[in-house]
């Protein structure tokens, strides 16, 4: 292994982490809750098992079946463009690096999902009063994390470019 695969290989571990962790969750969420049957965390937080057949917010989830093979290859297209993205970046690049293994995790757990069971699993449920968010699971939660430290890397970018 030559010095600049290094960084690679620790990030890349990291997404695998992700996965692990995503895919653990998610299998003892299914043998452990009923589906849709809410159980209290605490307030404002539960544990509800619910199926996404769409994306984000159940986008297109309603759209006859299509739509599980599109997310598939979105997914594994992007997760490509992650890997190579992340094979090209500089060591000092820590911050960048970080968020695209997390994206690159997520994408990856709820990839898994949709190839072997046709829709993603979440399980986590926020809510206040009667407003409830839309039910995620950790690969939706890496996701997201990763997404806003993009952004923030390439505002903190712009700046230091200025």
């Amino acid at each position: 292994m030559n010095n600049t695969s290094t960084p690679l290989c620790k990030w890349l571990a990291l997404s695998l982490l992700i996965v692990v962790l995503d895919q653990l969750s998610k299998y003892i969420a299914q043998q452990h809750l009923g589906y849709a049957q809410p159980l209290a965390v605490m307030p404002s937080f539960n544990f509800t098992l619910l199926y996404n057949r769409g994306a984000a917010f159940s986008f297109l989830s309603d759209a006859g079946g299509w739509q599980r093979w599109f997310f598939v290859t979105v997914s594994l297209l992007a997760s490509i463009a992650l890997v190579i993205w992340l094979s090209r970046l500089q060591r000092q690049q820590r911050r960048l690096a970080l968020a695209l293994a997390l994206v690159l995790g997520g994408a990856l757990g709820n990839l898994i999902d949709r190839l072997w069971l046709g829709h993603v699993v979440d399980f986590i449920q926020l809510y206040y009063r009667h407003w409830y968010y839309p039910a995620f699971n950790i690969a939706d939660s890496a996701i997201t994390i990763g997404a806003v430290l993009l952004i923030w890397d390439s505002l903190r970018a712009r700046r230091e470019a200025r």
